[in-house]
């Protein structure tokens, strides 16, 4: 196994992936939740600067197994999903970084755009259970303050302490099928 995949376009497999997230709750635990619908492209080039990273995700599939909170997130306390239905990921660069590499995005939440530092992983590349198709595998996690994206929702409790933690973790994984060359994208 190489230590980057081959070069080649690749297209992000929803059904093997995940978008998720970590945010604190009420100081004392963390709530995890994910989006289920988003799509994207991966391209590899010679080597790892020359890659890239474009992805889409629908505000509306967000998911924390609780129907009220799924609500209140999809409101303008927090995605306002009436006037921003999607979140972007646009990657400006990727270094290597001893065994991983570091990926900066732009990442836009609410038509706000802020450069987004994640840790990348390269899990690895293999045949995929289409003859002729290879995929390869990706994690990243990265961090924001969910105030730099003007979700400013500051719930507090008797005591002052936030109903809902400023810094939101954000894990990738990924696997992505590389599109077979002369194959229309």
């Amino acid at each position: 196994m190489s230590n980057f995949p081959a070069p080649g376009v690749y297209n992000i497999d929803p059904v093997h992936s995940n978008v998720g997230f970590i945010a604190r709750h009420l100081v004392a635990s963390k709530v995890r939740g994910n989006f289920a619908e988003f799509s994207g492209v991966i391209t590899i080039g010679d080597t790892p600067e020359t890659s890239s990273v474009h992805a889409t995700v629908q505000a509306s599939s967000i998911t924390t197994n609780n129907e009220m909170r799924d609500g209140h997130l999809k409101s303008a306390d927090f995605l306002d999903l009436a006037n921003y239905p999607t979140l972007e990921l646009v990657s400006t660069k990727l270094t290597p970084k001893g065994d991983n590499y570091e990926l900066v995005a732009n990442l836009t939440v609410k038509g706000i755009t802020k450069p987004v530092i994640f840790t990348l992983e390269f899990l690895g590349e293999g045949p995929s259970m289409t003859p002729g198709v290879n995929v390869a595998g990706f994690e990243a996690t990265g961090e924001i303050d969910r105030r730099d994206f003007g979700v400013n929702f500051e719930g507090n409790l008797e005591n002052g302490s936030l109903i809902v933690g400023n810094k939101i973790v954000l894990e990738l994984a990924v696997e992505a099928s590389r599109v077979p060359v002369g194959a229309a994208n």
